[in-house]
């Protein structure tokens, strides 16, 4: 059995898979039915709120076969105290997988020990392997030809990340940049540059110095072929707003930095956005950012990973 917590939870030949399977499930989308979750039902527990993430699963487990049961944290025992472990141990019995969308990455951790289930990490404050694995996919798509290698496509590729580089986005993508082949090249202010704890989770993941830190967003974004940033207040950081949004300011994705990096890159975003702080409409705009393939390729890739962890569970 296997979780996916982390981008590295599957293997190389696995994320290949992954990504010709959500391939493979865009294209029939409402042509084929897969049962695959046939008479499963899977519970999403999450105490963060949410749009695409929510939907995405939902829609996904269905069109999969199985029943998605929505669980906000108030409205089970481990708001009122029941432990992480205890819940893991009792949804196990009832449930056939867990999505989870929490604060602490030690919460997807504890359910995957304690549990008897496939766990999946929908975010935590410190990774979002679902929405890499979907940004990751969305642009290998547009670099490879109809039945091609779309893992292939991105080895050595670079991403440019700019703004707030010690948030969850940032963190994910350095880790998954790494492991799918890709160059990446965080940019913000000093004061948000990546932990040493981070460093060192890299480092134990097998990417020492799997990233380069600058504080010039231009010389990040130079010979980018993807240019992404992320909302600059994150939930729970809203009483630093004021001060967030000026030490981030010259990080903004403006037309002009845009155009500094590849003449045919790519912009994306995770969403939700917030025109005139972290991008300019103008940048939304552009023909080539694809932040709303972006949004709809969370559906397919997601069904892959529910696809390959539910057969993992049958061995």
């Amino acid at each position: 059995m296997k979780h996916f917590l982390k981008e590295t939870d599957f293997t190389l030949p696995e994320v290949a898979e992954v990504m010709s399977l959500a391939r493979e499930l865009k294209a029939t989308r409402g042509r084929q039915a897969s049962a695959v979750l046939a008479g499963q039902t899977w519970a999403m527990i999450f105490s963060k709120s949410s749009t695409r993430t929510r939907v995405s699963f939902e829609v996904g487990i269905h069109e999969l076969g199985g029943n998605p049961l929505f669980l906000n944290r108030n409205d089970i025992q481990l708001g009122r105290g029941e432990s992480i472990e205890d819940t893991a141990r009792v949804l196990s019995r009832f449930v056939h997988g867990l999505i989870v969308r929490t604060f602490d990455h030690s919460d997807v951790e504890r359910l995957a020990a304690a549990g008897t289930v496939p766990v999946i990490n929908a975010l935590t404050d410190f990774l979002h392997p679902c929405q890499i694995y979907t940004d990751a996919f969305t642009v290998a798509e547009r670099w490879t030809a109809p039945g091609g290698d779309l893992l292939a496509s991105l080895r050595g590729r670079k991403i440019a990340f700019l703004g707030d580089t010690s948030c969850n986005m940032a963190y994910s993508w350095a880790l998954g940049a790494n492991l799918f082949g890709m160059k990446i090249a965080l940019s913000g202010p000093e004061s948000f540059r990546p932990s040493k704890e981070f460093e060192a989770f890299l480092a134990r993941e097998g990417f020492p110095g799997g990233f380069t830190f600058t504080t010039d967003p231009r010389e990040a974004v130079r010979d980018a072929d993807v240019v992404y940033t992320d909302v600059w207040v994150s939930m729970g950081k809203e009483e630093e707003t004021k001060e967030r949004l000026r030490t981030l300011a010259p990080y903004q994705v403006t037309a002009s930095l845009f155009a500094a990096a590849k003449r045919d890159a790519y912009f994306l975003h995770c969403l939700p956005a917030h025109p005139g702080e972290e991008v300019t409409e103008e940048v939304l705009a552009n023909p080539r950012s694809v932040i709303f393939d972006q949004a709809e390729n969370r559906l397919h890739v997601q069904k892959a990973i529910l696809t390959m962890l539910a057969r993992s569970a049958r061995r």
